[in-house]
């Protein structure tokens, strides 16, 4: 019989096998994001469509081409989130988080979507660990914020990885920019793509992003924001590469980082990869020093990246970096006959409850099937319950990594040696504590 359907393209399932390797990833950057003093957010999967179109630029390819927008029942236009900053913004403003003390940090995990063409690195459905920092100016937050990525991608044994940074202005500098650009692309107008020409009236930075290798290489000779930035960015700037230079992170300045948001200002920078071909980029940020504004908000200058974890992972698994194992069953009851399995339910529920992984058979397969479904899922240990057992109140725990085996007697009073703190809570000793105590099960 034939499925009824599949997967929507784009997008993709993680199964069990898998999972271990995402939960790795997220809990390591939430854990030294938090060491940072970023706290967790969560905001809804869509949101109303002009946040987007206020807050990523209604010039931007992701919101006239990328946007998974529909009207509800209500007649409202609503948009899956393409990207997890407009989200935090808003909360932000919703809550009053802005009359807080300042700076607001806040990280999230979050998923988001973009209808583009499917390949490797680049799906329709995506992930991101994103984090915000709101209210401040100051170009050591620029800094800490990249060092926070670089200390991620440090922690799960990224290389292969380099910091790219540019700086593109205040509105004041840009607008000079704005100028020369305009004047610099005009005389090749005929040249570029259709996309181009008409970014060329709205936004000519956005030239400077596009993929096209005949728009992309006139590019390279294209006027460089740098040379225009005026007296208080170009301190901003240096600032930010001397905190970096103190800490020692590694850079370069690169002129084409512009980034696809029309909400970033001033620092903007990217974690470009060896090993990912054209979808190099795993992390991406920057300064949006207008964008609360935008929203309806006081000036609120703040700033934030997000990282891929969809590229993140691709990177960790081309590079050979090993994962944690998956936890696994710690003990494995193996049952026979009705009152055998009832005393191994009530074990296992028992133990769970001390944080022991405890399985037992729910299938009512035989002794010798119960013992390969407990070497197939890793059981550390087993221990078989049949009659015999119940009524000698002995049994034999195995070592399923040595064959070894221990009697033990069959005793309740176990339990309140496995939930006692001198063992622990995830049975790294428990042979040697079944086979030393005299009052076992």
């Amino acid at each position: 019989m034939a499925l009824i359907t599949k997967a929507i393209r784009g997008t993709q399932d993680v199964l069990p096998g898998e999972s271990h390797k995402w939960q790795y990833i997220e809990q390591t950057a939430l854990s030294i994001a938090r060491d940072f003093g970023f706290r967790e957010m969560r905001t809804p999967v869509f949101e109303h469509t002009e946040l987007f179109h206020r807050s990523v630029g209604e010039n931007t390819d992701v919101v006239q081409k990328e946007m998974y927008t529909f009207d509800d029942k209500g007649g409202r236009s609503i948009t899956l989130r393409p990207e997890g900053t407009a989200g935090a913004a808003r909360a932000l403003l919703e809550h009053g988080l802005n009359n807080e003390a300042l700076p607001i940090k806040v990280a999230y995990i979050t998923s988001c979507y973009r209808y583009e063409k499917p390949q490797a690195g680049r799906l329709r459905e995506f992930h991101q660990f994103g984090v915000e920092c709101f209210g401040t100016a100051a170009p050591q937050a620029d800094a800490e914020v990249i060092s926070l990525a670089s200390h991620i991608l440090k922690e799960l044994g990224v290389t292969g990885v380099s910091l790219h940074i540019n700086f593109i202005g205040c509105p004041a500098c840009r607008a000079e920019y704005h100028k020369a650009l305009k004047g610099y692309f005009e005389s090749k107008k005929s040249e570029l793509c259709h996309t181009c020409r008409d970014r060329l009236e709205r936004n000519p930075m956005r030239i400077l992003d596009c993929k096209s290798p005949v728009c992309s290489g006139i590019a390279t000779d294209a006027p460089v924001m740098l040379d225009f930035l005026c007296n208080d960015c170009l301190k901003h700037f240096g600032s930010v590469k001397d905190c970096l230079d103190a800490a020692e992170i590694e850079y370069e300045i690169d002129s084409g980082i512009v980034r696809g948001l029309d909400y970033y200002t001033r620092t903007v920078f990217e974690f470009v990869s060896d090993a990912l071909g054209s979808q190099a980029v795993v992390c991406g940020g920057g300064r949006y020093d207008g964008l609360i504004e935008e929203l309806g908000g006081s000036h609120l200058p703040s700033l934030g990246f997000a990282m891929g974890l969809e590229r993140i992972l691709m990177v960790m698994e081309a590079k050979g970096v090993s994962f944690p194992e998956p936890p696994g069953c710690d003990v494995y009851f193996a049952s026979m006959g009705y009152e055998a399995t009832k005393r191994c339910f009530k074990m296992a529920v028992s133990l769970r409850e001390g944080g022991v992984a405890a399985e037992f058979d729910t299938i009512g397969r035989g002794l010798k099937a119960q013992m390969k479904y407990a070497d197939k899922i890793g059981a550390r240990y087993t221990i078989v319950i049949g009659d015999n057992e119940l009524y000698t109140g002995n049994a034999r725990l195995k070592d399923m990594k040595t064959g070894e085996e221990t009697d033990i007697k069959l005793d309740d009073s176990l339990y309140n040696v496995l939930f006692n703190k001198s063992i622990d809570r995830q049975l790294a000793d428990v042979a040697k504590v079944l086979s030393t105590t005299t009052e076992v099960l």
